[in-house]
């Protein structure tokens, strides 16, 4: 088996083909990024018959060429690019060019095993997009009302209410009689602003229906859970891509910043929340949590009243919540995904062998107030909060 490691480029790629039985490098090549280009580099790997191939960065440079490569059925795993990093320095000094980084690549994936397969892009890869488009959307449509605000206060007493719609704008503006050509053109300004709001409230819609009939087509489960909409299910999936990437739901918590963080010092120790982490997935269990605290008789509900019961304040509370809420979203797309692969049959991907599911029961309550190394125990009997 040999392995092939690639250094992308934005205007080119370098490949090396590494025998990891000598650690020896056979073969180098250079192309340019272009399709064509790629057809003469997978001409070039045939002929060492069994083969895969390690891409550095291959979800930013690299990511055209291995999702390519995936494509027309090679194997092909992603090489973080602190490990190519690492190798070289350790093995070649601080010489650095695109050959040696390829093969770099290759010693990683071969002698380190620190490289992770690379699927091919599905329904999550396009919630992902889905949902960093409506991000940009609510953020620019943020500023435009931002901006109107700032001609109102200038063309009207007291401006206008901090909860503007684009429909009480336009009727506040036809209100408006311009006393000189300053104001005509603040006026102007203003209803160009109303324009560009409505415009940006469609697409929102239109994004919404788009992450609606996404989610839906993915078959998962995550709407059933009290405060995940299309919106918040899409965001989920988007940025967690396979579920069985993560080991343990321990794992997925840590990566969405939901697991707290031991501080001691003098022989006193407590918790504090992560601030590290995916930010946009710790957003996502945050609004869960928040939804099912506000719905009387959820098991969220139920679990943060006896948090606050114990002599926690709302933040801790919140945090011990979002704890708990992690743990279930895992377990829920991990079923979803071991479905989907039943579904498929012998040719689909294999899930990921846990024991854990949806239907677990929540670890024990004050196993959230601490961080967990390891798996969850999935053997208490205290509700689950999420259900």
């Amino acid at each position: 088996m040999v392995v092939i490691g690639v250094d992308p480029h934005k205007s080119s790629h370098t490949a090396a083909a590494l025998d990891p039985g000598s650690d020896a490098t056979l073969d180098t090549v250079r192309i340019d990024a272009a399709l064509p280009e790629y057809r003469k580099l997978l001409v070039w790997a045939r002929r060492f018959g069994q083969r895969r191939w390690a891409v550095e960065n291959a979800w930013g440079l690299g990511r055209h060429l291995a999702q390519w490569l995936t494509a027309r059925g090679e194997t092909v795993v992603d090489v973080p690019a602190t490990a190519t990093a690492r190798v070289r320095q350790l093995s070649r000094g601080r010489r650095k060019n695109d050959a040696l980084d390829a093969a770099a690549a290759a010693s990683v994936a071969a002698l380190q095993g620190d490289g992770t397969p690379v699927t091919a892009e599905g329904l999550s890869t396009v919630l992902g997009m889905l949902d960093e488009r409506r991000t940009n959307l609510t953020r620019q449509r943020t500023r435009t009302v931002n901006q109107l605000h700032a001609l109102l206060r200038e063309l009207m007493p007291g401006g206008a209410p901090a909860d503007l719609t684009a429909g009480q704008a336009a009727a506040m503006l036809a209100r408006v009689r311009p006393a000189s050509p300053a104001e005509q053109a603040r006026k102007d300004l203003a209803r160009d602003l109303v324009a560009d709001i409505r415009a940006l409230d469609t697409r929102v819609k239109t994004n919404q229906k788009r992450m609606q009939q996404a989610v839906a087509d993915s078959g998962s489960s995550l709407p059933d859970v009290v405060g995940i909409g299309p919106v918040v299910a899409a965001r989920l999936i988007g940025r967690t891509g396979r579920a069985s990437r993560f080991p343990t739901a321990a794992a997925f918590a840590v990566h969405a910043g939901a697991a707290p963080i031991e501080i001691a010092s003098a022989g006193t120790a407590r918790h504090r929340l992560s601030r590290q982490g995916d930010r946009k997935l710790n957003n996502a269990l945050h609004t869960i949590a928040l939804t099912q605290v506000r719905m009387s008789g959820t098991r969220g509900r139920l679990y943060y009243d006896r948090k606050i019961a114990e002599g926690k304040t709302h933040k801790e509370a919140m945090r011990c919540l979002k704890r708990r809420l992690a743990d279930h979203v895992w377990r829920v797309m991990i079923a979803d995904q071991r479905r989907q692969t039943r579904a498929a049959g012998p040719g689909g991907h294999a899930g990921a062998t846990l024991t854990s599911s949806a239907t677990s029961p929540t670890p024990t309550a004050g196993s959230s107030d601490k961080s967990l190394p390891g798996p969850a125990n999935h053997n208490s009997t205290t509700p689950n909060p999420a259900a």
